[in-house]
């Protein structure tokens, strides 16, 4: 049939018809059986090969994945329950804050806090009541901090006035207030001791902590909030720092404490071995500054 209409075609273009046309009708030759049968199985085998190489990896990743689940669910053991309603409540607010467009902070800044949060309700100092630590209106921005008496060098004279200020107020800690940025953790807390009134201990006026630390230059991403707050309860007791009793609890604003971090990077970066802060009765800010036997005066107001 083939070698028919190949002539005719050719006889009526006027084209010479090709040699091999008379084979195009001879019959192909033709696969036996088991030729096929043999083409289907290695087929099969080539399909089940691929759907076991599948399972086993589906195998091999359940096989990595429950050990971390597992791994988790038993770090949240270590969280008492009062401790993980407060997680679980961040979490809704979080998606209801999502859900209506009012997200605050920054992805980074929140999952790491979240995570930070997690491991210091984990810390042995923690539950030892070394310090304690709540979330003003459970925003993981807002941090207050309670550097609890017993966890103060016995020895220092911050300690003496801790247990004196327990006899007159009641109260036998020193109240933090830590606060995040949205870069967070690639800039330090924003961090002032709000109560009660200190001197000394590289305390500067409305409760500013003259660290390194604390500062861009000597932050690291790598610092744990956990150990900022153990940093800053040694700098204190090394600092000598005292509670001033009776001193007048002057309002001081935010703007009053974001002036003095201002100045104390400029202040490290010169190397100042001593730095000594008072609020005169003017109001004005007198800086003695030690190691360089010379006062400078900076109006605040």
């Amino acid at each position: 049939m083939t070698k028919h209409l190949v002539t005719n075609l050719c006889n009526f273009h006027n084209v010479p018809v090709p040699a091999g046309v008379n084979k195009l009708d001879d019959a192909l030759p033709s696969r036996s059986y088991s030729e096929d049968n043999d083409m289907e199985d290695e087929e099969e085998e080539e399909e089940e090969e691929e759907e076991q190489q599948e399972e086993d990896c589906l195998d091999h990743y359940e096989m990595e994945e429950e050990p971390s689940h597992l791994a988790a669910d038993k770090k949240d053991e270590e969280i008492d329950s009062q401790n993980m309603e407060i997680l679980e409540r961040i979490k809704l607010n979080q998606r209801r804050d999502y859900l209506k467009g009012a997200v605050s902070g920054s992805v980074q800044a929140t999952d790491r806090l979240m995570k930070e949060l997690r491991d210091v309700y984990r810390s042995d100092s923690y539950k030892k009541g070394v310090y304690q630590v709540d979330l003003v209106n459970d925003s993981l921005y807002d941090w207050n901090v309670k550097l609890m008496a017993y966890s103060v060098d016995p020895d220092s004279p911050l300690h003496s006035d801790l247990l004196t200020l327990k006899e007159k107020e009641g109260k036998d800690h020193i109240l933090l207030n830590m606060t995040f940025k949205e870069n967070f953790p690639y800039e330090p807390p924003f961090v002032r001791v709000v109560f009660p009134v200190l001197t000394g201990g590289y305390v500067l006026g409305g409760g500013a902590i003259c660290m390194e630390l604390l500062t861009k230059q000597g932050w690291s991403s790598a610092y744990t909030i956990e150990a900022v707050i153990m940093q800053i309860s040694a700098t204190l007791v090394k600092g000598k720092a005292r509670i001033q009793f009776g001193a007048s609890k002057v309002s001081v604003s935010i703007i009053d404490v974001i002036q003095y971090y201002l100045i104390i990077p400029i202040l490290i970066s010169v190397g100042v071995a001593g730095l000594h802060l008072q609020r005169k009765t003017d109001k004005s800010l007198w800086m003695d500054f030690t190691s360089l036997a010379f006062s400078v005066r900076f109006s605040c107001f």
